[in-house]
This record gives structure tokens, C-alpha cells and sequence, in this order.
């Protein structure tokens, strides 16, 4: 079977959020289970500098305002990914591969992604010159990539065999743009009517996929429940519930190569990768941990870490209003940016506390690694969460998760209740409704625990023993490429 993953970011290459971590190491997983695949991706500045073999592909005259083209190339890792070059489009260097330097959407934004979405129509059809290479599916991933099933729809049906995934990781970004851009993006006037594209007023990329991709899928079972009730819809609980018998959630893995406990490369000394002693390598790396971000070295301490964006969805704010519970039984370090607010708010704190609380803002690949594998606990308080993968790092190090039970924060951790902690089975701490006071509950069990160590160590081996990588994912999405192969093929047979 051939697979086109139609995305706007893939790891290495670019990545702002888990989307790239998915789109980089699914097709890999896929590849031993009988998965070809191909990543089509904007050529971005500098993407190309990460690729091996590059080489052209095929032209695309006249894409959205000037001449194109496809340029594949390769990475380190054997990903094969092919690039729409276009640098009328996408030669642009700001704050990432949607916003300027001022931190604002692009302007263009709807004919960049317009034409990404439009490459991998022509692709999944079949229908660029020199291309004999031709997908049996064609994934496409998030509002960026869902106009595609658009020009699909659009197409001559007469022509087409072609099978479709949209996976939403985050149904909060729709692509929603001015109606006057729907001839730009070459749609036809029947694309702005209500039962299409239009939304209150508006264009949204992501309803093209919802409406007409084969199957849709998102990154969590609970979150798939979650998003077809007005609670969690965001607007489009009435369009998803209407497909709740297309819809799946499959946990995403993480790329267990990277986040190993036992090869890390970013735990240098005086840091040390686990072996068969993990437990005491963990102590040592919390120990470094502290001097390294200038709290006071106490074994007997926990320390809670956030690795996370700043912002309204991450429940961060809720864990500044918890702290004052657990200040004094307990250590926090943060890393992370966002909202400006938080960060002040965040700085106070490190302040007020210094030496109990440390605060780093920014992002820092290295730094993340070092506090999963020197933390006590990652705390996660999402207000939602479509997957989450900083839960699945800190499982994988043994630092226990202290989450929402919201997304697939509830479908990946054990909570340490009386009957599970019996029962052996627990892995973290999960709290119920999202607000300060239950989290607050969670923090100060977690001390509790943490107070108990050798009830605490079980459950830190409980969790390692986990299993995050991609095998049960890959395995899950095979199966499902093939009932939305099978079914397309009947369908467009029927026709």
C-alpha cells in the first residue's frame, strides 16, 4: 500500500507542536507493517539543508502566482519527503512556518496551504506529469492540509479512486479565512455554500476535511468522544457528530529512539542515561537537575516540572493558583513560552521562591530532556488535550504525570488511586474538573506518595514499563488505511 501524508510540519524538518512528531515517525513505524510512504511538505527555509538525495520531481507551472515544482529528498532516518517548492510562498523567515517576524499569520497564509492542499489533490489523482508514483490513501493532517479533499470533491468523480484520512490533532485551528479568497484558492462559487466551506460568514479549510475526507481520525479516543459534544466542539460538534461512525482515536506514540532514558543524548554528564540501576541514575539527574537550575538539592524534596506553551489551553494559569498548597513541600521548574501574562506571573513566582521555584523561558530541545529525566513529576493540566506527548516522555523517564482527565491525557495514564496502587497498575495522578482546586488535590497527593518512597518507586517502575512507541499505533492506522481504502473503493465503484 502507498500512503501521501499531506502536512504542514514533519520532524526534523519543522516542527512547532506534536503534528511534526506524528508525520515524522508514523511513516516509519508504518514502513516495516508494508506502508510506502511520501511526506509532502512546504520547502520552507532551511528544510531542504536536512534531506540527502535531493533531486526535482516534477514542475508545477502557475501554482497560485507562479511557476512550481516538487523536490524530494530523504532523512538521515530513510523518510522520504517531497517538497512543494514555491518561493513565492513559502521563502519567507519569521516565527515559524504560519507567522511573520511580528509574530502575526502570514497574509498568505490561505494560498501557502491552498497550494500544498492543491499538490496533494493532483497527487492523489495522479495527475502531475512525470509522477508515476501514486497513493492508495492520501492522510492528511490538520486545516492545512484538509483543502485537499476539497479539490477532490470538486474533481471529475468519474476519474477518481482515490481514499482519504483527514487526523484532527487540534479541532481549536480551522483555517478560517475572508470569503472573497475562495477564487484565489480556484474552488468554485459552490464552495461557499453553507452545506460546503462557508462557516458563519467565512471559509474554513478544516470543514473540507470533516465534510468530505473518506474517514476522519484524531490522536485520542477519549478526544474523538469528546469533540462531537458542544463541550469540546469548538463549532463543528454538529458536523462531527453527524460522521461519529467515521471517526477514530488512536493514541499517538513517541519516537522512542529520541526520548530513550538509556542513549539520550542531551544527558551528558554529570547527567547519566538509565541502566540497569535506573532508579539511582534518576536520583543523580534530579540532584543535577536542581544545581543546574539554581534550587536547593533535597533528595527528599519532589520536583515538579512543565515543559509546555504558556497559554489558556495548558491550564497553566491553574497551576499558579494551586501552588500556595503544596510551596512548601515542594519544588517546580518550568520551561516553556506563550502568553506574556503567564510568563510575568511565572518570573514572579521564581522570584518570591527562588531556590523552590525555577522558571526558564523559551524553548530548550536539551533542556526538556534533562528535566523529564531529573523530574519527580510533569505536571500537565490541559483544559484539552487531543494526545499530549509530554505525559508519554515523562512515562517513558519515570517522572510520573500529574494530568487532566481530559484527551488523551485520560486514555495514557493510570491514576494512583487506593485500588490501583494495589492492584500495581498506576502510573500518575489524574484530576476531575479542570480547575484549581482539584488540581490542587493532585499536586498534594502526589507529596503524599512521594513520602511513601517505596511506594512511590513502584509506581515510577510501573510507569517506565509502559509502552509509548509507535508499534501499537502503527498497527492501528494499518488496519484502519485498509477499511478506508476498501470502502472508498466500493463507493467510487458503486457510483
Amino acid at each position: 500500500m502507498k500512503a501521501l501524508f499531506v502536512t504542514p510540519e514533519c520532524y526534523p524538518l519543522v516542527k512547532t507542536g506534536g503534528l511534526a512528531d506524528v508525520t515524522g515517525a508514523l511513516p516509519l513505524a508504518l514502513a516495516p507493517l508494508g506502508i510506502d510512504s511520501r511526506v509532502l511538505l512546504p520547502d520552507y527555509p532551511g528544510v531542504r539543508d536536512h534531506l540527502t538525495s535531493v533531486r526535482q520531481i516534477a514542475t508545477l507551472p502557475a501554482l497560485f502566482g507562479a511557476d512550481g515544482a516538487i523536490v524530494g529528498g530523504a532523512t538521515d532516518e530513510g523518510l522520504e519527503v517531497w517538497l512543494v517548492q514555491a518561493p513565492h510562498l513559502y521563502a519567507k523567515k519569521g516565527g515559524g512556518p504560519y507567522l511573520d517576524p511580528a509574530g502575526t499569520d502570514w497574509p498568505d497564509n490561505h494560498l501557502r496551504f491552498g497550494a500544498l492542499s492543491w499538490v496533494g489533490a493532483q497527487l492523489s489523482l495522479g495527475l502531475v506529469d512525470g509522477v508515476e508514483w501514486r497513493p492508495d490513501l492520501t492522510h492528511l493532517h490538520d486545516w492545512q492540509a484538509a483543502l485537499t479533499a476539497a479539490y477532490l470533491h470538486f474533481h471529475d468523480r468519474r476519474a477518481r479512486r482515490e481514499a482519504t484520512l483527514l487526523t484532527i490533532h487540534n479541532l481549536a485551528f480551522q483555517g478560517l479565512f475572508d470569503a472573497s479568497v475562495r477564487p484565489l484558492l480556484h474552488l468554485p462559487v459552490a464552495a461557499m455554500d453553507v452545506d460546503a466551506l462557508e462557516y458563519w460568514g467565512q471559509l474554513s479549510f478544516l470543514k473540507a476535511g470533516v465534510l468530505w475526507a473518506d474517514h476522519l481520525s484524531t490522536v485520542s479516543p477519549t478526544y474523538a468522544r469528546e469533540i462531537v459534544t458542544p463541550a469540546h466542539g469548538m463549532g463543528f460538534d454538529g458536523l462531527l457528530g453527524a460522521r461519529a461512525d467515521e471517526l477514530t482515536g488512536i493514541v499517538n506514540g513517541v519516537d522512542d529512539t529520541v526520548w530513550d532514558p538509556a542513549t539520550d543524548e542531551h544527558l551528558t554528564p554529570p547527567y547519566r542515561q538509565y541502566g540497569a540501576r535506573r532508579l539511582a541514575a534518576k536520583a543523580v539527574d534530579k540532584a543535577t537537575l536542581q544545581a543546574e537550575l539554581g534550587l536547593a538539592v533535597e533528595a527528599d524534596t519532589p520536583l515538579f516540572c512543565v515543559v509546555s506553551r504558556l497559554g489558556w489551553q495548558k491550564g497553566l494559569d491553574l497551576l499558579l493558583e494551586a501552588w500556595p498548597r503544596v510551596a512548601r513541600r515542594a519544588q517546580l521548574a518550568v520551561l516553556g513560552s506563550g502568553d506574556a501574562e503567564l510568563e510575568s506571573a511565572f518570573r514572579r513566582l521564581a522570584t518570591e521562591r527562588a531556590g523552590s521555584v525555577a522558571v526558564h523561558i523559551g524553548y530548550d530541545e536539551a533542556l526538556s530532556h534533562r528535566m523529564q529525566a531529573g523530574g519527580d513529576a510533569i505536571v500537565v493540566p490541559s483544559r484539552f488535550e487531543p494526545c499530549g506527548l509530554t505525559q508519554l516522555y515523562g512515562l517513558r523517564y519515570g517522572t510520573l504525570p500529574v494530568v487532566a482527565r481530559v484527551g488523551g491525557l485520560a486514555d495514557t495514564v493510570i491514576d494512583a488511586n487506593e485500588a490501583a496502587l494495589r492492584d500495581g497498575v498506576a502510573t500518575g495522578f489524574q484530576f476531575s474538573p479542570v480547575e484549581t482546586g482539584p488540581l490542587a488535590v493532585a499536586l498534594e497527593r502526589a507529596c503524599d506518595l512521594y513520602a511513601q518512597r517505596p511506594a512511590w518507586q513502584r509506581v515510577v517502575r510501573r510507569a517506565m514499563g509502559r509502552e509509548v512507541g509507535w508499534d501499537t499505533a502503527a498497527a492501528q492506522y494499518r488496519e484502519l488505511y485498509e477499511r478506508v481504502v476498501a470502502r472508498a473503493a466500493h463507493v467510487r465503484g458503486g457510483r
